[in-house]
């Protein structure tokens, strides 16, 4: 009887953990490129006084995607169509993909959102003008948006880099994970769409913490 007991536990054990995967696994956000940007530039770009089209809701609370696009020019090419996300900013953002920078002849490494100092410039064409900035064009950080309490939860915090793990047959271990904790965050890991393509990943994918 007691051997019995002894394998039913441990099995009872292999099911919860099992099931208990699925509570630290993080839902996967897939970016494209895009721009955030200033009032004042969104005037240059559209006009005076210009408000943006909200399109669709984002999944973090009060971000969403905007109706209006541009273009992205650098030294040797233009992108174009780049989708504006909003609401503005206190300072225009261009993030773009590592392949992007090939082509508009610009150099640029991965930052946080809103680490610009010493970033690289770019010019951008509205329908009522164009704009060139002095910084503000990244290739984002892949990161992680969570609460206080999910940080709790995974043992982590604001600003600590971890690692990630994906499944399926492309699957892997990304390194250099930023955690970023506010009151206000939906739990989401952010990847660009090169990071998610090199993986397989989708919308509906999900990753883990491994530190």
């Amino acid at each position: 009887m007691d051997k019995y007991e002894a394998v039913i536990k441990l099995l009872m054990e292999a099911v919860k953990a099992e099931s208990g995967t699925d509570e630290f696994r993080i839902p996967v956000g897939v970016s494209n490129r895009h721009v955030h940007l200033s009032q004042e530039d969104l005037d240059a770009l559209f006009g005076q006084g210009y408000e943006l089209t909200k399109m669709k809701e984002l999944s973090q609370p009060g971000q969403y995607a905007c109706k209006e696009t541009v273009t992205v020019c650098g030294p040797k090419g233009a992108i174009e169509k780049v989708r504006i996300l909003g609401p503005v900013r206190k300072q225009t953002q261009v993030e773009v993909l590592a392949a992007d920078c090939f082509k508009l002849g610009k150099k640029s490494e991965p930052k946080m959102s809103g680490e610009l100092a010493g970033t690289a410039g770019i010019t951008l064409v509205g329908p009522k003008g164009s704009v060139q900035t002095k910084e503000g064009l990244i290739i984002a950080q892949r990161h992680i948006h969570m609460t206080p309490q999910d940080a709790v939860k995974f043992g982590v915090h604001d600003g600590q880099t971890v690692s990630i793990q994906a499944e399926g047959i492309r699957g892997g271990i990304f390194q250099h994970t930023a955690i970023r904790v506010t009151d206000t965050s939906s739990l989401e890991c952010h990847l660009d769409t090169e990071e998610a393509n090199a993986m397989g990943l989708g919308s509906s994918s999900t990753v883990t913490i491994v530190k």
